[in-house]
């Protein structure tokens, strides 16, 4: 129970007689677990570093630079994240993984499909500067959105790459980008058919065969790689025809 009393003009007090209330307590942080904090603090080494300007980017003390190999520090991942939040004022800390750069994903898509117009023009060399931009372009996401999103971006672009790559003859760089297309996105079966395609290029039948069988591990029902499959299972068959025609053509002996 409270009441107030008036001791002066203008001056209050008030008093209560009841229970004491509670205050409230601020949370109690947990303690670390000695064993971890010791395995930290073991291989903790100090980085000396300096601010830009603007307080928003790490250099190395002596040098003033993001990468310095002669200090052994990189600081251009712990940068980049930095430059993205102070951009982004609003942005809860960290933001939520189903937050979108909607602005990153239209150039993305712009960039890319100016590589598609250019390569469908019979210009696949200007195409593979677009398409690369737009892989680069794709990588630039926010560590925090889902992965899933720049997979799918990068896979795109490379896979395009890959076919104007393959365009051009330059089967080597088809295939080496087909083989990246496959590590970010294993599952999907362009990369499949487009290392598929790569091969062949080089004559590497079996790996062309064996590589569509991969893909369609992933995707049975696919129409593009069984169709191609039974394309390069013809070519190999008639190969296989001609090695046995030469090996029993029979050398004609020699007159004397």
């Amino acid at each position: 129970m409270s009441h107030s009393h008036t001791h002066a003009p203008g001056e209050e007090h008030s008093h209560s007689h009841g229970p004491p209330q509670a205050q409230p307590q601020s949370p109690t942080l947990p303690q670390p677990d000695p064993a971890l904090q010791a395995l930290i603090d073991q291989d903790f080494v100090p980085s000396p570093l300096t601010l830009s300007a603007d307080a928003t980017t790490a250099l190395c003390e002596p040098h003033k630079l993001e990468k310095c190999d002669d200090c052994n520090l990189d600081f251009i991942n712990t940068n980049r994240l930095s430059r993205l939040l102070v951009a982004n004022p609003n942005l809860l800390c960290p933001p939520p993984s189903n937050v979108i750069s909607q602005k990153l994903t239209q150039m993305v898509v712009s960039t890319k499909d100016e590589g598609n117009a250019l390569f469908k023009a019979g210009n696949a060399q200007q195409a593979i500067i677009r398409y690369t931009t737009a892989a680069s372009l794709a990588t630039q996401r926010p560590p925090w959105e889902a992965n899933q999103f720049m997979r799918e971006e990068l896979s795109t672009a490379i896979s395009n790459r890959s076919a104007a790559y393959f365009d051009l003859h330059d089967y080597i760089s088809a295939l080496a980008d087909a083989e990246t297309v496959i590590a970010v996105r294993r599952n999907w079966s362009k990369g499949h058919f487009r290392k598929a395609k790569a091969l062949l290029g080089l004559g590497r039948y079996r790996e062309a065969a064996d590589a569509v069988r991969l893909g369609l591990d992933f995707e049975p029902t696919s129409t593009e790689l069984i169709s191609f499959l039974t394309d390069i299972e013809r070519v190999e068959k008639k190969l296989d025809e001609k090695r046995i025609e030469a090996r029993q053509v029979k050398p004609e002996p020699v007159s004397s």
